[in-house]
């Protein structure tokens, strides 16, 4: 009987699967460290921006009865989540377009 995890364990699923440095991986360790802390951060203020636009939405919905202010709450809530993939899939993204360039 062969099992198909065998040979392999997690670091070789989650290699397969998370995007390398590609053009970038000529950066040193800090370099990347700086940029994975500025892609965190605005992944960060970007749930934030979605949080608040849920809040204003829930609020103005509800407790004032603003209609206005429900709608600017959906407006912020998509667009905190689109940041949020936007940003999250920069990675992905750039190691495509790189190999696609190769």
């Amino acid at each position: 009987m062969y099992l198909a995890a065998e040979k392999g364990d997690i670091t070789t699923i989650i290699g397969g699967i998370a995007p390398n440095w590609g053009p970038f991986g000529s950066l040193g360790n800090e370099a990347k460290i700086m940029i994975e802390v500025v892609m965190a951060v605005a992944i960060l203020l970007c749930l934030g921006i979605a949080i608040w636009g849920a809040a204003k939405q829930r609020i103005g919905a509800t407790a004032l009865r603003d209609t206005f202010s429900a709608e600017q709450g959906k407006g912020l809530i998509v667009a905190g989540l689109t940041g949020v993939f936007i940003i999250g899939s920069l990675g992905t993204l750039f190691t495509i377009v790189y190999g696609m360039a190769v």
